[in-house]
């Protein structure tokens, strides 16, 4: 198959994958799981020249399971299957770093673009938290959203949200609160920015909201050691 994926619409798109471009159509699911992975390490990507922005995931190696899952479900907007990044050390030795795939560019994910990135630069895009994610906001995107930047210790889920500026912590305390009767706390990690975290009562209610939309090998992030599936983890796979 060729690879279209990073390419700019007006001079590699081949002509016979315009047809089925204009015919995908982006589900709640593949949606709601962009949204969620955009509030946690997803990134979005006008390119010099293209007209509209495609959706990259990248996790870390043994996030391995977790990219393919999110490749299953992105599936139809994706040309290309995941793959290792590799980077070099100092000395010049080829490392593996990390799994990831992208998705073709899309005017479904240029509208997304839109509200979740101030700026129109195509490198300097600066990612914010729009308002209407409270209309949004529901137990799966949160569950992606903790998969991808939830940690959890000292039976605590915190989770790191060092960019976004403190009126959009309050504002995201505000979601929590009014969409999911949870408080969640904040904290300033020096210069880095702030985490959110939750009390060991307020994480057993997250835990409980989120937990059947949590894939097996990052039931970690919530306290479970042991995998739990799910009919829902079935089907979405």
């Amino acid at each position: 198959m060729v690879n279209t994926v990073g390419s700019c619409e007006n001079k590699h798109w081949h002509k016979k994958w315009i047809p089925i471009k204009k015919s995908l159509l982006l589900t709640k699911m593949q949606k709601d799981l962009i949204i969620g992975s955009l509030l946690g390490d997803g990134t979005m990507r006008l390119g010099k020249g293209a007209q509209n922005v495609n959706f990259k995931v990248e996790h870390g190696l043994a996030q391995k399971d977790y990219v393919i899952w999110k490749y299953q479900i992105l599936k139809s907007f994706v040309f290309t299957e995941p793959k290792i990044s590799y980077r070099y050390d100092k000395n010049g030795n080829k490392y593996e770093k990390s799994w990831w795939f992208r998705t073709i560019r899309h005017p479904y994910f240029t509208e997304i673009y839109k509200r979740f990135y101030r700026g129109n630069d195509y490198k300097n895009g600066t990612k914010i938290v729009p308002v209407e994610i409270k209309k949004e906001l529901n137990p799966f995107i949160l569950a992606i959203w903790i998969m991808d930047d939830g940690s959890y210790s000292k039976n605590k889920i915190d989770i790191s949200t060092y960019s976004f500026s403190l009126p959009e912590i309050i504002f995201l305390q505000e979601c929590f609160k009014d969409i999911f009767d949870i408080k969640i706390n904040y904290y300033r990690d020096r210069d880095k920015g702030y985490r959110m975290y939750c009390n060991q009562e307020e994480t057993k209610k997250l835990a409980n909201i989120i937990s059947p939309y949590i894939i097996p090998s990052m039931m970690y992030k919530i306290g479970f050691r042991n995998p739990v599936t799910t009919g829902f983890l079935q089907k979405a796979g």
